[in-house]
Order: structure tokens, then C-alpha cells, then sequence
């Protein structure tokens, strides 16, 4: 945290501010994990961080207002994983690899702030443009440094011209998304955890190179 963290009347808080500010939403973040969204109210994340919701209102204007807090900084995160692909070569057996470790990544991110893109997706659906934009702002980390792989795989032949490198990009993402946020329901249908992992990044790799991957 920062010096320039604002109240909601604009006075720059202190260290104790900051500090009480940072405690409030850590409070928030742990009840959104065992607490349907719309159920959290200001008094009871205030009791929680021990304070008021008088104290509560000086930071945020409201419930909603610190969720957006929680998720911008979880998109600032999101933006690490175009690391996952960026640089990647996507050929022979490093292209396995790099289709196992942009899986492994994905999921891995979904499950540490589960809770909060819940949130995000609710409002997106609901067609709230914030929650619209930090969702679009994690994905396109990903989709943007895809579709530049496959352009390249189109200038080396690699990859068909008829190929829209944006569209099998955003299809792999959104599919990455959608299996992410359903892991748990995968064990209904018989499919253990790890039995996920390689096939998802099998078809992460057949989008992205056309080819059967070499192990």
C-alpha cells in the first residue's frame, strides 16, 4: 500500500488508515469465499475486521465498491499470466510443454481467487462494464499472446491461413475460463483432477499448432 490511498472524502490515509483500509477488504475477501455475494453486507465485514461500518463507509462507498477494490488488484495479477505464453515456442515437444504450463497456470490462478471471479462473473453477466472490463482485462492477457503465437505459425506454414488466429485465441481462452471456473463440478461426471490437466492441454495444443503434440 501506498501513501496516496484516498478516503471516499478524498483525505490521503495514514499508515493506520492503510492499514485498517487493507484489513477490511482481506475481511471481505475471506467471506466472499464461504458467502453468497449478494448476502455480505457493510456491518458484517466491519464486525469482522473489528471496527464499524462508519469506519467501513470512510474507505469504500459501499459493498460493491471494495469488491471492485479486491478485483482490480486480482486483474493486476491476471496480467502475469500472458508469461504463460509470451516467448513460448510452439513446435515440437516445447509446444507440450508450453500447452501444460499455461493449463497448470490457468487453473492454478482460477483456484486462488475463486471467490472473487464469482463475483466478477456475476456482475459481467449482469452486464456490469466494470466487472465486464476486469474479466476482459484477464483474458486478454492470455488471448493476446495466443493470437500472436498462431500468427507466427502462420508466417513459418505451420498453421492453415484460413485460421483466424483472434478467433481459435479467444475460443481456447474462453474454454480455459469456463473449464477453470467448473473444476469441481468435473468429479459429477467421473473425471478425476488428474486426468484434467493433460487433456485440457491437449486441446489447448491441437488449437493452437493443428497437430497431435510429441511428448
Amino acid at each position: 500500500m501506498t501513501g496516496q490511498v484516498r478516503t471516499v472524502d478524498g483525505r490521503v490515509a495514514g499508515r493506520r488508515g492503510q492499514a485498517t483500509r487493507q484489513k477490511l477488504l482481506d475481511c471481505l475477501s475471506e467471506m466472499l469465499s464461504s458467502s453468497p455475494y449478494r448476502d455480505v453486507k457493510v456491518i458484517d465485514v466491519a464486525r469482522k475486521a473489528g471496527t464499524s461500518p462508519a469506519t467501513f463507509y470512510q474507505y469504500f462507498p459501499d459493498v460493491e465498491g471494495a469488491v471492485l477494490e479486491i478485483a482490480e488488484e486480482m486483474a493486476k495479477e491476471g496480467a502475469s499470466l500472458t508469461e504463460l505464453v509470451s516467448g513460448r515456442t510452439w513446435a515440437g515437444k516445447a509446444a507440450w510443454a508450453a500447452s501444460e504450463e499455461l493449463v497448470e497456470g490457468f487453473l492454478d490462478f482460477w483456484r486462488r481467487n475463486d471467490a472473487i471471479l464469482r463475483v466478477v462473473d456475476l456482475g459481467a453477466a449482469e452486464g456490469d462494464k466494470r466487472f465486464y472490463k476486469i474479466r476482459m482485462k484477464i483474458l486478454n492477457s492470455v488471448t493476446n499472446s495466443l493470437t500472436d503465437a498462431v500468427k507466427e505459425l502462420q508466417a513459418k506454414g505451420r498453421v492453415d491461413k484460413d485460421v483466424s488466429p483472434a478467433a481459435i485465441s479467444g475460443s481456447l481462452v474462453a474454454m480455459l475460463a469456463a473449464v477453470a471456473s467448473h473444476q469441481k463440478g468435473f468429479t459429477t461426471w467421473g473425471v478425476k483432477q488428474a486426468e484434467l490437466k493433460p487433456n485440457l492441454a491437449l486441446l489447448v495444443h491441437l488449437g493452437i499448432t493443428g497437430r497431435k503434440p510429441t511428448k
